[in-house]
């Protein structure tokens, strides 16, 4: 799983990197050749996109140390965790949900993947089967029965 997300991750570097080093510093260069750089909005636009494009490779390169250092091993095998599928009772709904624990990248609530770091994932990372979570939404306070815990380490 995290092998995937690595790959995109690295494909969008290396396409922000190949940017940064030889189209920029073209469309730089040529926007600085029409003239007055004081009122030049192509050459402004050009700079910006170069600090937007600096910026972003930091994020992503943070983003790839941090996944780097996920050791499965260290994945619980009996509790709710990265990778975990899990079914809840959603006692303010009167209805069952599952949901796939997954990372920021991949997260998407429409098809049941939520982030670790999302309220719902936070309230749910280490609870066992039998076990409640208590969630705090804008809408209020949400409780989830965990009904069926399926681990990473189960697939």
């Amino acid at each position: 799983m995290t092998e995937q997300i690595k790959k995109k991750l690295e494909e969008e570097i290396k396409q922000l990197e190949y940017e940064l080093t030889n189209e920029l510093p073209k469309e730089i260069k040529r926007a600085a050749a029409l003239g007055d750089l004081s009122e030049n909005a192509e050459y402004h636009m050009a700079k910006q996109r170069q600090v937007f494009v600096n910026a972003r490779l930091g994020q992503l390169k943070k983003r790839m140390g941090e996944l780097a250092m996920v050791n499965m091993a260290n994945i619980p095998k009996d509790r709710v965790a990265f990778g975990s599928t899990v079914l809840v009772y959603d006692d303010s709904k009167d209805e069952k949900i599952e949901y796939k624990l997954v990372t920021s990248e991949e997260s998407d609530v429409t098809k049941g993947l939520i982030s670790t770091t999302s309220p719902i994932g936070k309230a749910l990372v280490g609870k066992k089967v039998g076990d409640t979570a208590t969630v705090v939404t804008p809408g209020g306070k949400r409780e989830l029965e965990v009904l069926k815990l399926q681990t990473i380490h189960d697939e």
